[in-house]
């Protein structure tokens, strides 16, 4: 009977510390590369900026769920490795859906409130001097030709041929905090129809005249629900990210990568024991 009572507890225990405080992924490509590699096991924390509450069956079922977050004691910062949901639907990032069978990792390169860009291949936030993500790769951007090289896809969200931005020359790219307003023209629409159709569960379309309207009503400015972020991977040469799908809802973010407690080379299938309890930063 002790037993029992005891094992008991221990997977309460266990799922309590899973799903409030602490959990494990593996990292299969190498996009967080040199940081990260496959093989990979990292520890998420998911309690200091709070944990997620919401429906997991009815969001495996493919319905639409309410995400709460218990609060925490500490904010997300810039080069924070998150681990997150992939916000978009598959091959198409026109609407932001949950899927919390598909999780990404990659680095918070902007926070709520900040304005990016990235100049000749290196992340720039105005009014922050320090560097952000891996320079040995956005030099190795900056050195591309405009015109891109192979297995490089140069030019990125929001897939607007008169913007033109590149992985060399984007934005300037305001990203909202929650409360935020921003005035709706067309580059506003092209750069946040995804993130106000998914706060507003309704498509958000501009006429011929540029006359932004959210379903019958015509908007001139429009207040953010949430706030968001922009990520990237270290291997900004080969990785799918904010660069490429836009930006991250923080209701989506799973927690903060803190330690690698475990690294198997799939190649050899050994273990990297240089790599075992090394801290992620």
């Amino acid at each position: 009977m002790n037993l029992f009572f005891y094992l008991c507890l221990l997977v309460v225990i266990y799922i309590v510390l899973q799903v409030f405080v602490v959990t494990s992924f593996r990292i299969p490509s190498d996009s967080m590369s040199p940081s990260l590699l496959p093989g990979d096991c990292i520890l998420v924390d998911k309690c200091s900026n709070g944990a997620r509450l919401f429906n997991v069956m009815a969001a495996l079922d493919g319905e639409d769920v309410a995400i709460h977050r218990m609060p925490g004691w500490r904010d997300y910062k810039r080069d924070d490795v998150l681990v997150f949901n992939f916000p978009y639907q598959p091959k198409r990032w026109d609407s932001i859906s949950l899927d919390v069978m598909k999780y990404y990792v990659k680095r918070c390169i902007a926070l709520p409130g900040d304005t990016l860009e990235i100049q000749n291949g290196h992340y720039k936030i105005r009014g922050f001097n320090g560097t952000v993500g891996n320079i040995w790769f956005q030099d190795q951007i900056a050195h591309l030709p405009d015109s891109g090289a192979p297995g490089v896809e140069m030019y990125t969200y929001p897939w607007n041929k008169e913007l033109g931005w590149t992985i060399k020359d984007f934005g300037p790219l305001f990203v909202p905090a929650k409360g935020d307003r921003v005035k709706m023209d067309s580059v506003s629409w092209s750069l946040y129809k995804q993130l106000i159709g998914w706060e507003q569960k309704q498509r958000l379309l501009i006429d011929k005249d540029g006359t932004v309207s959210l379903g019958d009503s015509a908007i001139h400015t429009y207040r953010f629900m949430e706030n968001y972020y922009f990520v990237g991977g270290d291997n900004g040469l080969n990785s799918q990210d904010s660069r490429y799908w836009g930006l991250l809802p923080e209701p989506y973010i799973v927690g903060r990568a803190v330690l690698i407690w475990k690294s198997v080379d799939g190649i050899s299938d050994k273990l990297r024991w240089d790599r075992v309890l090394k801290k992620i930063k």
